[in-house]
């Protein structure tokens, strides 16, 4: 009896996160789309009723369909590659650290097609604009008066901040989801020596992905709020000012806004997301 493992479906590894890091980036951007809705109108300095309450919290997903497969098959292609790169040179399993600088390679690179998409999505979820389309039409529409490099400013407006909240959330999300998942096949290596080719599955991926999910959300929620409020400027202002009339006005707490529904969609997100990936990597590995 055969018993060798069915052959990859996809041969090269780094094809293989381009595609289940597409996929997973759609499905769970689609799929908790309205929570994300929920969280960008309680971020809003005109508050949560103004920005559109609970109607029309679909609001912007036109602009979450097309920069979904694209910015997390970036992320995942650049972090498994640096990872590797990394594990490679020291001749061992990648640690925290290769998985910290891999990850934030990886958000930077995703943040070149997650921050125009955001920009559109966010101005609609607020109820600026009654979709993504009328949104970018906008942010286009202004190149005959203002230039050609005022409309790339549009936008990427809110890189900086973004790139602020997106690495220190994925330095700790990414480490605490490889060593839970490490854990996990140690442990059973323990359980059964004898036993070959352990691989973590989509469920207890998914598990260590909402776990870890949650406690990076709620660490960088104040950096979320602020990215919010910039994006969502009528006028450019910089980080510091928007963070200093935020406590002015508002005092502390207001940097905690969304907190709840963020946490839980990042939590379930993170289910989703990452055990959606492993899913499908597991698949198209022929495992």
């Amino acid at each position: 009896m055969d018993t060798r493992p069915p052959p990859p479906l996809v041969d090269s590894p780094y094809l293989r996160s381009l595609i289940a890091g597409g996929l997973a980036g759609t499905t769970v951007d689609v799929s908790l789309f309205p929570l994300d809705t929920l969280k960008t109108r309680l971020q809003s300095a005109n508050g949560f009723r103004a920005a559109g309450g609970f109607r029309g919290v679909y609001n912007g997903i036109g602009s979450a369909v097309v920069g979904s497969a694209p910015g997390a098959a970036l992320f995942f292609v650049t972090y498994e590659s640096v990872k590797a790169q990394l594990a490679a040179g020291g001749g061992k399993e990648a640690g925290p650290g290769a998985h910290m600088l891999a990850a934030s390679l990886g958000e930077i690179a995703a943040c070149a097609v997650r921050v125009p998409t955001e920009v559109i999505k966010q101005r609609a979820q607020a109820g600026q604009y009654p979709s993504s389309m009328k949104a970018l039409t906008s942010i286009l529409s202004q190149r005959a008066t203002h230039g050609t490099r005022h409309v790339w400013r549009e936008l990427y407006r809110g890189w900086s901040i973004t790139v602020m909240r997106e690495v220190p959330f994925t330095v700790i999300q990414f480490p605490l989801w490889e060593g839970m998942k490490a854990w996990s096949l140690r442990r059973r290596k323990q359980q059964n020596p004898l036993s070959t080719g352990l691989t973590t599955g989509a469920a207890e991926s998914a598990i260590y992905g909402s776990i870890s999910g949650a406690v990076a959300a709620g660490l960088t929620t104040p950096l979320d709020v602020l990215k919010t409020r910039l994006m969502l400027a009528k006028e450019r202002e910089s980080v510091m000012a928007i963070t200093t009339r935020v406590w002015r006005d508002e005092g502390g707490r207001a940097f905690f806004s969304g907190l709840g529904p963020r946490t839980m969609w990042i939590s379930i997100g993170g289910a989703v997301f990452l055990g959606s990936y492993q899913w499908a990597s597991n698949l198209l590995a022929g495992r």
